[in-house]
């Protein structure tokens, strides 16, 4: 991913930043070597030279371990010491004002760069400024060591100021650095939530699927299966006639599982509802035509409703007709739709022989569906019926 490409360049400029810092002073100190060298004679004898080499070697080595050192409090405190000594010696050695400049310059430069400047600065200043004193009142007369110290306020002030300027830079930096570490793992966490909702998605299309087709193709041809096993006995027995009456009623069954799965079919091609009341009116037509028994529809005056809004109640609304059809027996049925306060109620009642909630048979995937499609819209469903009285279906969406 493109985040995780312009993290890693990020990566790369913070850690390469303070390498170059290093490689500055590493070039300085080599420099402030040779100036050493040709500038005094006395150092290029061999026990001097080599003191000489290894305090200078030293010095250096231990810039070089500055990032594995300051992440302890103890472990600074004792590079800071330890600097100072190992830059006295050789400022000792050296007795060149350019060195002992050069030296404490970029150790002061480098405590600011690791405390900030701060309180916590200030001490070590402190102690690099009186060993500073000390080595250039060995090298300065007095009179002039009092104008070479006013001289070096200015540079010193740069060179703070300079390493501030970087310290800052090297932060902000790193801030960019975990913000977009930070980016990235949301990425990856919104890349993961996709996944899980396209799961979701599919697994409820699987289910919308499911309940649309259920009680017609399934119904329907386990009607047919059980005919086509009767007409076999009745074959089987030589009862001709019966074989016969049973092959038509067979057909008419199949030509009615046909229509309702190319109805399913249809309705999962034709997902959206733009008019609420228009649908309902439709399916009560169907309902009505089909099966004879008169549907009356109150229709209260609603603000008009999201589309997947409208198909769940008029989904819901053709199922519970279908029931009705199909298992009810009733003789009227009556479709309310109101509002109440900020919600949709439907209620659709019957005056059919009834059942027991409590008992539904199982695999009875239309009312699942049902109480399924309310609860993904966030409301309520509620049957109540009993044996012989009819049955009631309430629901209440949220508008």
């Amino acid at each position: 991913m493109p985040i995780q490409s312009d993290t890693s360049t990020k990566t790369a400029n913070v850690d390469r930043d303070p390498r170059l810092f290093t490689w500055f002073l590493t070039i300085v100190m080599v420099l402030m070597y040779v100036v050493a060298l040709l500038e005094k004679p006395a150092l290029r004898q061999s026990w001097y030279v080599i003191v000489f080499t290894i305090l200078m070697a030293a010095h250096v080595f231990l810039h070089w371990q500055i990032e594995k050192i300051i992440i302890s409090k103890k472990l600074t405190v004792g590079y800071i010491i330890l600097q100072g000594i190992i830059a006295f010696l050789i400022c000792w050695l050296a007795g060149h004002e350019t060195i002992i400049f050069a030296i404490y310059m970029a150790l002061l430069g480098e405590t600011v760069g690791m405390l900030g400047l701060s309180k916590a600065s200030l001490l070590p200043a402190i102690y690099y400024s009186v060993l500073a004193y000390l080595n250039l009142n060995q090298v300065v007369e007095i009179a002039s060591l009092s104008w070479l110290i006013i001289g070096i306020i200015p540079v010193l002030f740069f060179v703070m100021s300079f390493t501030i300027l970087y310290r800052r830079q090297v932060d902000a930096r790193e801030q960019v650095q975990e913000i977009a570490a930070e980016l990235e793992k949301a990425n990856q966490q919104l890349s993961q939530y996709a996944a899980q909702v396209e799961d979701l998605t599919i697994s409820n299309e699987r289910q919308r699927m499911a309940r649309e087709l259920h009680d017609t193709l399934s119904q329907g041809l386990t009607g047919i299966i059980l005919q086509l096993e009767a007409i076999e006995a009745h074959l089987s027995n030589e009862r001709i006639d019966k074989a016969k009456a049973i092959v038509s009623n067979a057909k008419l069954q199949a030509r009615a599982a046909l229509a309702d799965a190319r109805n399913a079919i249809d309705d999962l091609r034709n997902t959206s509802v733009e008019n609420l009341e228009s649908a309902l009116r439709l399916e009560i037509s169907r309902f009505t035509s089909a099966t004879d028994i008169p549907c009356e529809l109150l229709m209260a005056e609603i603000p008009k409703l999201p589309k997947p809004l409208n198909e769940v109640v008029v989904r819901n609304v053709a199922e519970a007709l279908t029931n009705i059809a199909r298992h009810a027996q009733a003789n009227k049925v009556k479709v309310e739709v109101s509002t109440e306060t900020d919600k949709l109620m439907i209620t659709i009642q019957d005056d059919g022989q009834g059942f027991d909630p409590a008992i539904l048979p199982s695999g009875h995937y239309g009312v699942l569906g049902m109480q399924e499609r309310v609860r993904l819209a966030g409301g309520e469903f509620e049957i109540k019926s009993q044996v012989g009285v009819g049955a009631t279906i309430r629901m209440k969406i949220p508008l």
